[in-house]
């Protein structure tokens, strides 16, 4: 059956973009590298425990931040030609407000003084013998807050210079909650719906708020604690961004299409720089803006339920970060020798250039059947 030539016209568009980004983000990356070297955003020991393995040494000094090439330039490309009030706005302004985190946490990383999380002992005998009456009874009101980054601690590792684990999830179940406002108010009833991969479409209502939330939250962390090895992110997201193209391309979200093709032509420069020896590397400012920008581009086209497999290797290493924790908690043992899972790979002898471009097929081939599974 032969294609239309209104379809044909927006491929052709999507490729334009993808290039024309290519090259825009090519011609600013040494003035980007030269900016993050001036203002000493650099790697170091001081926030990164994995700088302690011999192998991994040499990428001490190494630019962080380098995800802010492909932010800006998605940003201000789609910005400039394809501003959809319907369509456009939320993603790149979830995407810019998770990059601010992501951005935010890298600097404080670098710059920032070291920071703490009191205990809840500690905060219960403050509200019984502190002198101040006003004072213990903030304590007294604020206690499910601190309850609940104490919780959080267990997410993460000890707190240190940037944003604690109790901020980030905080902030970023706004993000998904902006991005369930938009979907659930702001656009149809149509939106409210969830494709069933070979059953079709079902409406569930108000109960697509909690799970868009889930979803932006979860990917985002997915792919900040997927960015650990050189390239590996960035290849990835060029797999499941040329995917979200073309399936977007293929279901008529035409302006969902252009901003995929524009983040696969950034993510194919950032990705050049970013081989080992890496230039930059991507930082939370791309890994978070990046993360929301899939859950949402996904979510838009209606295969919300397909992100673990678009998505999979991202999934892949946040499970064995859970299963790490709950082992380490629950069974007093670390069932990785280190997690996420490509560390774990390293540890076992992998390469990082074996880990990285197996990952990078293995990817690969679950995204594809994530797109098969998508046209049913």
């Amino acid at each position: 059956m032969p294609i239309d030539l209104v379809s044909v016209y927006i491929l052709k568009m999507a490729i334009f973009y993808g290039l024309l980004s290519c090259a825009i983000s090519f011609l600013w990356a040494p003035l980007l590298t030269k900016l993050l070297y001036r203002f000493k955003l650099v790697r170091s020991g001081a926030f990164d425990p994995t700088l302690s393995m011999s192998e991994r040494r040499a990428k001490a000094g190494t630019p962080v931040m380098g995800g802010l090439l492909i932010i800006i330039t998605v940003a201000v490309i789609t910005f400039l030609t394809n501003w959809d009030r319907q369509f456009t706005w939320v993603p790149i302004g979830v995407m810019l407000l998770s990059a601010s985190l992501g951005g935010l946490d890298d600097v404080l990383n670098i710059l920032g003084g070291k920071r703490g999380v009191r205990k809840l002992s500690h905060i219960w005998r403050l509200i019984k013998v502190h002198k101040n009456s006003g004072h213990r009874l903030w304590l007294f009101l604020t206690l499910p807050w601190s309850a609940f980054k104490r919780l959080s601690l267990w997410l993460g590792s000890k707190p240190g210079r940037g944003v604690q684990v109790h901020e980030k999830l905080l902030l970023q179940f706004i993000a998904g909650g902006i991005t369930a406002w938009w979907i659930y108010f702001k656009l149809s009833e149509q939106w409210r719906t969830v494709h069933i991969p070979f059953d079709g479409f079902i409406n569930i209502g108000w109960l697509i708020i909690p799970l868009i939330i889930l979803f932006v939250m979860f990917t985002s962390n997915a792919v900040n604690v997927a960015d650990g090895m050189d390239g590996l992110a960035g290849g990835s997201l060029i797999i499941t961004f040329a995917a979200l193209t073309i399936l977007s391309w293929l279901f008529g979200y035409v302006s969902i299409t252009y901003v995929n093709a524009v983040t696969v032509g950034a993510l194919i420069t950032y990705t050049y720089f970013n081989i080992k020896p890496a230039r930059f590397q991507m930082g939370d400012v791309g890994s978070l803006g990046l993360g929301a920008l899939l859950a949402i581009n996904t979510i838009v086209i209606n295969r919300m339920i397909l992100l673990p497999l678009l998505g999979f290797i991202f999934y892949l290493e946040l499970i064995t970060v859970i299963i790490q924790i709950l082992g380490r908690y629950f069974l007093g043992r670390r069932l990785f020798k280190m997690a996420p899972l490509h560390h774990h790979m390293e540890l076992i002898g992998w390469s990082e250039e074996k880990t990285v471009m197996r990952f990078w097929v293995l990817h690969a081939a679950v995204v594809l059947l994530g797109m098969w599974i998508a046209l049913y």
